[in-house]
């Protein structure tokens, strides 16, 4: 090759090297972003808001807005799953806007479930405070993985994931979850497929089942 020519394909070598570059840094940008100032508590009451809530102004902001005692108090466990769940994100607690943190409350009834559900926005971490819980999740080629944790015993569950944990033992439960998302989105398997407007013929062909069947599952959750 040519001198002349080495040098022409240089411009193209650079482009294509930057290019590379570029696609290597992606993945630093799929959790919240950054925040570019101090704090931005949530003006939740706005009717815009892309990846976060506006900022309340500086001159509003109170001590306040940076505690939340949500978590004081146990959760109502007469719910169908014998579970209670107490979220600490950002519409509950405006001061995490923009921080890329969050934290639940789970509460357990004896043989109470936090049923089959993902996270799209966050992965999750999660402390066992009391009581015996099963956690486990499934992968994306249905390898499941669990284990029976107690008091003090930490978990994680990877982000979009579908998980659950059951109380496996003889009295109530606790545990504390955190997310690296202020606001990491919920979406509970049995709900979404058997509570929402999915027809009838989507769910029984996907299930194997008759109608009366999924009708019967859908009695169980109408509000």
């Amino acid at each position: 090759m040519s001198a002349m020519g080495s040098l022409s394909s240089l411009p193209f070598y650079l482009l294509c090297c930057l290019h590379v570059f570029w696609l290597l840094l992606l993945p630093s940008h799929s959790a919240d972003p950054a925040p570019l100032q101090d704090f931005c508590v949530a003006n939740v009451t706005a009717s815009i808001s892309v990846n976060g809530f506006p900022c309340k102004p500086a001159s509003e902001v109170t001590s306040d807005d940076f505690f939340f005692d949500g978590f004081t108090k146990e959760g109502n466990t007469t719910s169908i799953f014998a579970s209670a769940l107490t979220p600490g994100n950002v519409l509950t607690f405006p001061g995490l806007n923009t921080l890329g943190i969050s934290m639940n409350r789970v509460d357990f009834a004896p043989g109470g479930l936090n049923p089959p559900h993902l996270h799209p926005r966050a992965s999750e971490t999660g402390v066992v405070i009391k009581g015996k819980l099963l956690v486990g999740f499934v992968t994306s080629n249905n390898v499941f993985y669990s284990k029976v944790l107690t008091a003090g015993q930490m978990f994680v569950i990877p982000q979009g994931l579908v998980h659950f944990q059951l109380n496996v033992g003889e009295g109530k439960a606790l545990a504390f979850t955190a997310f690296n998302s202020h606001l990491p989105g919920a979406v509970v398997v049995p709900i979404n497929l058997f509570a929402s407007s999915i027809p009838n013929e989507v769910l029984t062909k996907t299930f194997q089942v008759d109608a009366g069947v999924v009708n019967t599952i859908k009695s169980k959750f109408k509000s």
